[in-house]
């Protein structure tokens, strides 16, 4: 499948211009802002024995080795953070953070660390941070627009590195941070990156632990079992609560059809829920706890105050204003007759690059809606519903429609009906929309992998007459 080449950033007027859309909801974002950061502020310096505000909020970033000046350089310094009139921190301006997930085996540790390292006590697969980019991301914190936007990276992504061909994933460990971050930026068509996270399998697990785990819903049943990583998947589908090492098991199982895209299909749809959930009040008192696993699990060259500044923009933000993306490509094959990459599709990055993260100028040229691929997933059981529905959409000139007519496919029952944009951008999802009269829009990847936008049918659908 071939990524489409122009996404739609046009917006109605309505929503543009009408104060009177946007001043209630950003008033109220506002107060829960600050009231999340005020708490965490307090909370941290109670976690820290006291210490004043000013010493606490001039830590040093959480580096597990220091960068080179030229590795320094590839991060763009570009004063995203500062403080208000009562020293909170905040995100005044957009950055981009890159996320790396690093699965981390014995195998992958380097060997003439290994003595050394067990003599101090380093456990040396809980520790590290030796092994491949098992997820990658690169995360936008944008106040102007007031979301948070992910775009997931294809770890088998294509690139030239000491001219050869490689899969993105191994560069980190191969060449370190700094390269990583450069060959993202140039296959991103050189958007600029500020900051990064290097996290490993078990220090994740253990964050998610300690927050309480997360709330999500499961689209299928998944078995997996692996003696020789002592790695193990059984799960049900449905919504349920994942402590972490289910989680884990829920990021990292790829055997089903869909393979790794399914796999970094849901890893987004985990950082949306981790987003959504994990950034509140309540959590302040586990600040102790966290900063500890943050100190031996996490490589960051983020501080103490910017970490609390991206947390309080996170919990500021209405739910739902997270926008969930895939890098555009496809594979160049299966694998069988050679190695088997993701190969980008330069277009396609070059017009959400310019969408969604401010780099380049936006191609306003919609998409013809007899070409936008839709496919409809009937949550909860209203076959006759459905029917009209599909029948509407063809009345309004949508050619390209299909059902998930999987009889094992989860139904989840919903109240409102989801329209799901994967390509096409927001207004694509907004025309839709406006034809059938309910519905809520969100730029996500949770539906199907091969459509351009998925429609979860509601309850709001099957009500309308």
């Amino acid at each position: 499948m071939e990524a489409r080449k122009v996404d739609n950033t046009r917006l109605s007027s309505s929503k543009r211009t009408n104060p009177a859309i946007r001043r209630r909801p950003k008033q109220k974002k506002r107060s829960t802002s600050w009231l999340w950061k005020g708490l965490a502020i307090v909370g941290a310096l109670s976690a820290i024995g006291g210490a004043s505000l000013g010493s606490f909020l001039s830590a040093t970033p959480f580096l597990h080795r220091q960068l080179t000046a030229a590795e320094a350089s590839i991060f763009r310094q570009n004063n995203s953070f500062s403080r208000s009139t009562l020293q909170v921190p905040e995100v005044t301006q957009p950055v981009n953070i890159l996320l790396l997930g690093i699965k981390t085996n014995l195998s992958d540790i380097r060997t003439d660390d290994r003595t050394a390292r067990k003599q101090a006590g380093y456990d040396a697969e809980s520790d590290s941070l030796d092994g491949l980019s098992d997820t990658m991301m690169l995360i936008r914190f944008d106040p102007v627009t007031k979301k948070v936007v992910v775009l997931g990276i294809p770890r088998d992504t294509k690139v030239e590195m000491n001219g050869k061909s490689v899969k993105i994933n191994s560069i980190d460990q191969e060449n370190g941070i700094g390269q990583a971050a450069k060959a993202i930026s140039t296959t991103l068509n050189g958007v600029a990156i500020d900051k990064y996270v290097r996290m490993n399998n078990f220090g994740l697990e253990k964050l998610i632990d300690a927050l309480g785990g997360v709330t999500l819903t499961v689209p299928k049943d998944m078995k997996y079992q692996d003696d020789s990583q002592h790695f193990y998947v059984n799960l049900k589908a449905g919504k349920q609560q994942l402590d972490g090492n289910k989680l884990l098991g829920f990021l990292r199982f790829r055997k089903d059809a869909n393979g790794d895209l399914g796999r970094m299909q849901r890893q987004q749809i985990a950082i949306k829920a981790m987003l959504e959930q994990w950034v509140n009040p309540m959590n302040v008192a586990r600040v102790p706890q966290l900063m500890s696993i943050v100190r031996s699990h996490v490589d960051t060259n983020l501080n103490v105050e910017e970490i609390i500044a991206l947390a309080g923009f996170a919990s500021g933000s209405a739910k739902g204003q997270t926008q969930m993306m895939r890098m555009p490509g496809d594979y160049n094959g299966d694998g069988r007759h050679g190695t088997s990459y993701w190969l980008p599709n330069e277009a396609g990055i070059k017009s959400k690059m310019a969408q969604y993260f401010g780099h380049g100028e936006v191609d306003n040229t919609p998409i013809p809606i007899e070409k936008l691929r839709i496919r409809v997933q009937d949550t909860g059981y209203y076959p006759d519903a459905t029917q009209r529905f599909v029948k509407t959409l063809e009345k309004a000139g949508y050619k390209q429609i299909s059902l998930d007519r999987d009889p094992k496919a989860l139904k989840e029952n919903l109240e409102t009906t989801q329209i799901n944009v994967q390509y096409g951008g927001p207004v694509a999802g907004e025309l839709i929309k406006e034809k059938i009269g309910v519905g809520a829009v969100e730029v996500d990847t949770s539906g199907d992998l091969y459509a351009d936008i998925t429609i979860k049918l509601g309850k709001d659908w099957s009500k309308k007459k």
